[in-house]
């Protein structure tokens, strides 16, 4: 097959060597373990601060390593997409939540939080989405109520990824019921605080070992200093990181379309069916090379995707089209793939079979396949 230009140099292969080794040694022995236990265990989310596989963006006074490369975050996720580690939750902590912080964040937020985030003693979460509003973020109903010096937050979220474990939880919420968008803004809710509850450990298809909650606040006390950025501006920061965390989904799905061809084609070649491996057959042939070239395109524009991220060239439409395409195309390709394993491609002991139920949710959150086409559309002026 045709090898995709890399995008990778000589310190990115040193780093995904360490990684690899990460990952071989503190993970993958563990996993099936942290599936049945409904999360990963915060050992690894310290080892893993230790190894100096998460924040690598945040500056090196607040204890990261400073380096501001999205190829680093592409490969932690592309090395746990190899192992099929579906239930860390790195990439969300450091692609998604900890640049809220980095980028928002006071200097005296900085050096409360930045710290633990980057060693792995603090785990972080974002609360968005409402049992009544998803998608649309301009519905949510969780208020917070000025009282001077602390604001009294009340509501509730579901499908929070990190949210049993988490330490730290930016909660997206309203400070002005009468302001629209300009009435949302982020508050910084810290473990311990009373009124702050966790509901279940949602029972999900997929994704067994990553923790998803649901979070409850009760007249939770808040102060002030853990406002981040700006009273009325959380929905604008939302849209301006947003790019970043469909870019890293992408990430994650052209790894795992990856994955899925390179299982498909080790069964294909060792699985016999009426004297021949079942590669030979025209049929499988012609589908492994349609995988093959899909994955080969997936991987040239998320390479692309990653570059134009670094430069600052990554607007909405481009991010939103990346998340979509990649994630339709990974629930494609492990459907096909479970096709090709036949009756073992049922069975979860095969990785096919996990990874069709992991993936399941790529095309749902980080927003929707169909609300990425709609921003798609309405950059296009219709």
């Amino acid at each position: 097959m045709p090898e995709t230009p890399s995008i990778y140099e000589q310190e990115h292969d040193d780093f995904r060597a360490m990684a690899r080794a990460f990952m071989d040694k503190e993970v993958a022995p563990f996993h099936d373990q942290w599936e049945k236990d409904g999360q990963v265990s915060r050992e690894v989310w310290t080892k893993a601060g230790e190894a100096g596989l998460l924040c690598f963006d945040v500056d090196e006074q607040y204890g990261g390593m400073g380096v501001h490369d999205f190829r680093y975050n592409a490969i932690v996720s592309e090395e746990i997409s190899r192992i099929g580690a579906s239930g860390l939750g790195f990439p969300v902590h450091t692609d998604i939540i900890v640049p809220y912080i980095s980028q928002l964040g006071t200097e005296e937020q900085k050096q409360r939080w930045l710290p633990g985030l980057v060693s792995g003693e603090i785990i972080s979460a974002v609360a968005m989405t409402e049992p009544a509003a998803g998608s649309d973020l301009q519905g949510i109903k969780t208020s917070a109520v000025d009282k001077g010096d602390h604001y009294v937050l009340n509501g509730s979220k579901t499908f929070i990824s990190n949210g049993i474990m988490s330490d730290l939880v930016i909660v997206v919420c309203r400070t002005d019921p009468d302001a629209g968008h300009q009435g949302i803004s982020l508050l910084v809710v810290e473990r311990g605080m009373e009124g702050f509850e966790r509901g279940r450990n949602l029972d999900k298809m997929g994704l067994k070992a990553q923790d998803t909650a649901e979070l409850f606040f009760d007249n939770v006390i808040v102060p002030k200093e853990n406002l981040l950025g700006e009273e009325g501006s959380g929905f604008i920061s939302l849209m301006v990181n947003l790019p970043q965390e469909r870019i890293s989904i992408a990430a994650i799905a052209v790894a795992a379309c990856e994955q899925v061809l390179a299982m498909c084609l080790d069964y294909a070649k060792q699985r016999e069916a009426f004297g021949k491996p079942i590669g030979k057959f025209q049929h499988n042939r012609f589908l492994l090379a349609e995988m093959a070239t899909e994955v080969h395109i997936a991987r040239v524009f998320v390479n692309d995707c990653i570059l134009k991220l670094n430069a600052g060239e990554v607007d909405t439409a481009l991010a939103s089209m990346a998340k979509w395409w990649t994630t339709e195309l990974q629930t494609k390709l492990v459907d096909r793939g479970v096709q090709l394993h036949g009756g073992y491609g049922y069975m979860m002991e095969y990785p096919i079979a996990k990874a069709f139920v992991d993936s399941r949710i790529q095309t749902i959150y980080g927003g929707t396949t169909e609300i990425q086409k709609e921003i798609i559309g309405r950059s296009m002026g219709i």
